[in-house]
């Protein structure tokens, strides 16, 4: 029987899944921080805003992804000492690089996750 599955798959043992792979979705696989980096994306933001565009995320929840989002290089956090005192989170460099392989899986989604997939309203609790 085993030996039928794996002829009927084609497949041998699996590779490994490379370290770059590995370091990208321990970040960007956090629930979250993809639509944190897709809101920064067109233009700087205050905090109220991201919270505002980011549908359903708590203050605790934005505040945490931010400063992951800033140790890791992708966002930067400027304080504007006012008054009022304003924060504003852009991205870096490095994450506006991140906006082809965004723009790369939202028009995969388009096509390979329908809106009625069960998972569709996720972000949304």
């Amino acid at each position: 029987m085993a030996e039928k599955q794996r002829d009927l798959h084609g497949a041998g043992p699996c590779r490994p899944v490379g370290e770059g792979m590995t370091r990208v979705f321990a970040l960007l696989g956090k629930r979250w921080t993809g639509l944190i980096v897709a809101a920064l994306m067109p233009h700087p933001a205050h905090f109220v805003d991201l919270r505002r565009a980011i549908p359903g995320i708590s203050e605790r929840m934005l505040s945490d992804r931010l400063t992951e989002l800033a140790a890791a290089g992708l966002v930067l956090r400027e304080v504007d000492e006012g008054p009022p005192l304003r924060v504003t989170y852009r991205l870096t460099d490095a994450g506006a690089a991140l906006d082809p392989a965004l723009q790369e899986l939202a028009a995969w989604a388009k096509v390979h996750l329908p809106q009625s997939w069960p998972c569709a309203g996720a972000g949304r609790e």
